[in-house]
């Protein structure tokens, strides 16, 4: 496990000098707000069409000509970026609250099965609700993030039951239980797709499970990113609890801290922001796993410094991977869960090498 100052999982804050803490945070946060600038220019410029970066430049500052590179850039790119970015960040930061609230450091979303649930409930809705005839609009705007914040609430519940030994979370149940729901949501979400019996709704929803941000639109921004940028906050001011639960049950219950009623409270907050995303974008894996280590590494485990920067190198990591799976193979856009499964698959049985003691516990 990490070593002491060094903001490990378990562990409470980095211990740092005021002085040194504050330069550094403020150089990471310049450092991460330059890459997402760069990561969105290139996300717009680059792709099966490539657009120069001063033609993209001009285009967002509203001095270009009507063409076709400015129908491209703000039409179907932009809005595909900007998704992106808070959809990554959103995950990011939710994969770091779970590891705090389970203190464990291979709780991630779709590990635990909670964008599974997601997924399964707004798949149920997409394909069910064409059949009893609800309204495109309506199942747009409200079903489907109202069946995916039910998903995951449920989904997660029962995992959070499942791993639960004397008091605390046994690390192996906690990822089998994860595991276990998650092939019995994926099972459920086959069923519903073989019983529809629709070659449209399988070919759509198979992508959508995947994970994908080609159907990104203007329409479908304002309710992701308000959940991002409220989510985000109300956590950012619960940051001294969730310090507290890195210092273990008992600690936290010492220091005045009411962990059930917490615990319950944030993992409501966490599947209703889970299930807004995935609404949205599908079931995009291993984003909520990575980032927060990579995040840990530079400033530590105190929340009130992790969370911003974990919500920037979330965005910054799912534009440049959205990036890639635009391009690796033009003209075929590959959903872009493949391309962060096929890296976080690998970083997962890392992190379960690295932890094998607490993991067979």
């Amino acid at each position: 496990m990490s070593q002491p100052g060094r903001g490990g999982v378990g562990e409470g804050p980095a211990r740092v000098t005021p002085t040194r803490r504050r330069l550094g945070y403020a150089t990471v946060i310049a450092a991460l707000c330059a890459a997402l600038a760069a990561a969105i220019v290139a996300g717009l410029a680059l792709g099966s069409v490539r657009i120069p970066a001063p033609d993209v430049l001009e285009i967002l500052t509203g001095g270009a000509e009507p063409s076709p590179f400015r129908t491209i850039v703000l039409d179907v790119r932009l809005p595909r970026v900007l998704l992106g970015a808070a959809v990554g960040a959103g995950l990011a930061v939710i994969g770091t609250v779970l590891q705090a609230l389970v203190r464990n450091p291979l709780a991630d979303p779709f590990l635990l099965g909670v964008s599974s649930g997601a997924s399964a409930g707004a798949v149920a809705v997409i394909v069910l609700g064409s059949v009893f005839g609800l309204g495109a609009g309506l199942a747009t705007t409200v079903t489907i993030p109202a069946a995916a914040f039910a998903g995951a609430l449920l989904s997660l519940l029962v995992v959070y039951t499942l791993a639960r030994s004397g008091g605390g979370f046994a690390t192996g149940r906690l990822i089998l239980a994860g595991v276990a729901v998650s092939y019995i949501l994926s099972a459920l979400t086959s069923l519903i797709l073989i019983t529809a019996d629709s070659a449209d709704h399988l070919k759509e929803v198979l992508y959508w499970t995947l994970g994908g941000l080609g159907s990104a639109r203007w329409d479908m921004l304002a309710l992701p990113g308000a959940a991002l940028i409220a989510g985000t906050a109300l956590l950012v001011a619960l940051a001294r609890p969730l310090d507290l639960l890195l210092v273990g049950e008992e600690g936290a219950t010492v220091l005045g801290l009411d962990t059930a009623r917490f615990r319950a409270a944030v993992f409501v907050l966490a599947s209703l922001l889970t299930g807004v995303l995935v609404a949205y974008s599908g079931a995009i894996g291993f984003v909520g796993l990575m980032v927060p280590h990579a995040a840990r590494m530079l400033v530590g485990a105190a929340h009130r410094a992790l969370l911003p920067v974990v919500a920037l190198m979330g965005a910054v990591f799912l534009v440049a991977a959205d990036l890639a799976a635009r391009t690796v193979a033009a003209p075929q856009d590959i959903p872009v869960g493949v391309l962060t499964a096929l890296t976080g698959g690998p970083f997962f049985l890392w992190m379960l090498r690295k932890n094998r003691t607490e993991a067979t516990a």
